[in-house]
């Protein structure tokens, strides 16, 4: 299945803010994010962040449109779905009952490699669909390797049996563990085992996107 593999780090500064999208490598001081901030001052937190390119520094007023693409494009980047995938979950989004803009992030949340994320298996999203890829995943038992697997409700997420000794895991739950598993999940750490016990809210569901502003621009 085809993934963005460009320059990661570039993406978060054409959004202008830290999607966390190397895990804890984001929290560190050499983060790009934090070295490239021009105007205000920088120890304290203030100014802001250079876009990538030539004319990073340039940015001008943007428009209501460029304000709506903006948003799509950091819930792509944040998830990792290009641009026909997520175009699929909008038209999803929008058949079944309910708020579209709540459904697609609910759709979004659930997809498997996000769950493995959310549970602490992985450090970022992009380890996490590594390991569902790599077939160290089961649902209910069974082997999955789709990262975009719809899980459900009552749905039981664990770690292969040959998985759970691995050194990798040690290494990622020695990062994560105090990671806040969301109450729409159950964690068991020990046994490198979780569960899908409802639906997320949109309360529930952390990710800065203003998804209005997504449904507003599919709606033209």
């Amino acid at each position: 299945m085809a993934r963005y593999t460009g320059p990661v780090c570039r993406l978060c500064r054409r959004e202008g803010e830290k999607l966390f999208l190397k895990g804890s490598k984001c929290a560190r001081a050499g983060c790009p994010i934090t070295k490239r901030v021009s105007g205000g001052n920088k120890r304290r937190g203030g100014g802001t962040v250079n876009a990538p390119g030539q004319h990073g520094d340039a940015r001008k007023k943007m428009s209501e449109y460029g304000l709506q693409l903006r948003q799509k494009q950091k819930a792509k980047r944040i998830y990792g779905v290009l641009e026909t995938q997520f175009k699929n979950y909008f038209g999803e989004a929008e058949r079944v009952k309910g708020i579209t803009g709540e459904n697609l992030l609910k759709a979004l949340e659930l997809r498997l490699d996000n769950v493995v994320y959310r549970l602490g298996y992985g450090r970022s999203r992009s380890e996490a669909r590594q390991v569902v890829r790599h077939n160290h995943i089961r649902v209910n038992g069974k082997k999955v390797n789709i990262p975009s697997y719809q899980v459900k409700v009552g749905d039981m997420i664990s770690l292969k049996d040959t998985s759970k000794d691995m050194q990798r895991f040690k290494d990622i739950l020695d990062v994560t563990e105090s990671r806040i598993v969301p109450a729409w999940l159950s964690a068991d750490h020990p046994n490198l085992s979780g569960k899908i016990n409802a639906i997320p809210t949109r309360e529930q569901i952390d990710t800065q996107v203003n998804e209005t502003l997504i449904v507003e621009l599919y709606s033209k």
